[in-house]
């Protein structure tokens, strides 16, 4: 997970120059979206399958309950910004709309759910 929270933070950082170009405080290169793109998409991907695998893992080979914990409602809220976030950046790509402040600030608040995740599942490590 902290490979895909990583990869999340380079997409968001790169949407940000988008964001930061598009206000006319920076240069947007031709290849700019395409790699936005590039990094997003995999690293939702990779936040959804981990996610998934967090409640799996919980009941299978530790046999707790899935959301118990802090850390599995803090991740759930997190994956609802990312899927937020992706849905919204998707209607952004087919040109349906211009939902750039509300998938900006999905973008950060998933980020930062993601991150406080992470923090309290530090105590569920074995």
């Amino acid at each position: 997970m902290g490979a895909s929270i990583a990869c999340a933070a380079l997409a968001l950082r790169s949407g940000l120059a988008l964001r930061r170009a598009r206000h006319g405080r920076g240069r947007r290169g031709p290849d700019d979206v395409r790699r936005h793109l590039a990094r997003a998409k995999p690293a939702v991907i990779a936040i959804a399958l981990g996610a998934g695998g967090g409640p799996l893992s919980m009941a299978l080979l530790r046999g707790r309950a899935p959301f118990e914990s802090a850390h599995g409602w803090i991740g759930a809220l997190a994956l609802a910004l990312f899927a937020a976030t992706a849905l919204l950046g998707r209607r952004l790509e087919r040109g349906r709309g211009r939902p750039l402040d509300a998938h900006a600030l999905a973008a950060v608040l998933a980020l930062l759910a993601a991150g406080l995740a992470a923090a309290t599942g530090i105590v569920l490590l074995p």
